[in-house]
């Protein structure tokens, strides 16, 4: 079972270009999955559908949640999709189960006095805070992930024309910087940056103080200090102002396939969430302002 499932994994890798976060879901949930079946003495090729059904239901009675139910559901015929494609198996035992019902939940998003809020909060009185001010401004300013955000290289910035370069398995984007995002990266890039950076040879945009790339778990740190110094009650993530940057183009007219080329949104049912929580926001103003609603 052990060769499946690393074969597994390599598709999922060379095949799919699953992002790290998936790609972990995935292996885990398909891992739990074939060590409670070998416990039963079941093989992964030879599984029936009742058996299937009948770990969910074992999932349920752990009090596990709708959502990580319906994860498992899609990581596990993930992968019997896999092994029918690879030949492995004729048919795929998960196909017709479904997960439990998922009442959808919007993104967390900050009003634009929020989000200036946010922004306000790194002083520019020393190396941190010039870094950390820049970092924030351009989140907003693009909407990137915070993986490619810390995956970014001072090549991959041109302050001259006012855009950065974003690269995500093999696939380039062009997003353009506002006045003061430029402005910021200007001031880290030829005053600060060269004082904390390790080496001359570090391509890395952002460094940590002992100079290196960051990392997400230090960036996530920086995110959580600045919403408690801003007193920012929502439950801000690095993934917040992604989130905030798409809603508030879409608010001031943006279409939505200009916000699916600068997210890099693959499919544009991704990018339709943000009308979805723009609608119910407005619900939400009507709903409280008039006065028979």
């Amino acid at each position: 079972m052990a060769d499946y499932i690393a074969a597994y994994h390599t598709y999922l890798v060379e095949e799919k270009h699953a992002q790290s976060n998936t790609l972990s879901s995935y292996m885990r949930d398909i891992n739990q999955y074939s060590s409670w079946l070998h416990e039963r003495g079941g093989d992964l090729r030879k599984v029936k559908k009742e058996s299937i059904a009948e770990y969910f239901e074992y999932l349920r009675s752990k009090g596990k949640s709708p959502a990580t139910i319906t994860r498992s559901t899609a990581s596990i015929k993930s992968f019997y999709n896999f092994m029918v494609s690879s030949g492995a198996m004729k048919t795929n035992p998960a196909k017709t189960l479904t997960g439990v019902k998922v009442e959808r939940k919007y993104p967390e998003i900050l009003t634009s006095k929020e989000v200036e809020l946010f922004l306000e909060q790194p002083k520019c009185v020393d190396e941190k805070g010039f870094r950390d001010h820049a970092m924030l401004e351009l989140l907003y300013a693009t909407g990137i992930r915070v993986s490619e955000l810390i995956g970014l290289n001072v090549d991959d910035v041109n302050l001259t024309v006012g855009f950065i370069r974003c690269v995500t398995r093999d696939k380039e984007r062009v997003i353009p910087l506002y006045a003061a995002a430029v402005k910021a990266l200007q001031d880290y890039i030829k005053d600060i940056r060269p004082r904390i950076v390790a080496s001359d040879d570090e391509p890395a945009l952002f460094v940590n103080m002992n100079g290196e790339r960051m990392s997400r778990q230090g960036f996530w740190k920086i995110i959580k200090y600045y919403q408690e110094k801003a007193e920012i009650t929502k439950d801000v993530t690095p993934h917040t102002l992604r989130h905030s940057f798409a809603v508030h183009l879409l608010e001031n007219g943006a279409d939505l396939r200009s916000i699916q080329e600068m997210l890099g949104h693959a499919d544009i049912s991704s990018t339709q969430i943000y009308t979805h929580v723009v609608q119910k926001q407005l619900k939400d103003v009507y709903n409280k302002a008039h006065p028979r609603a």
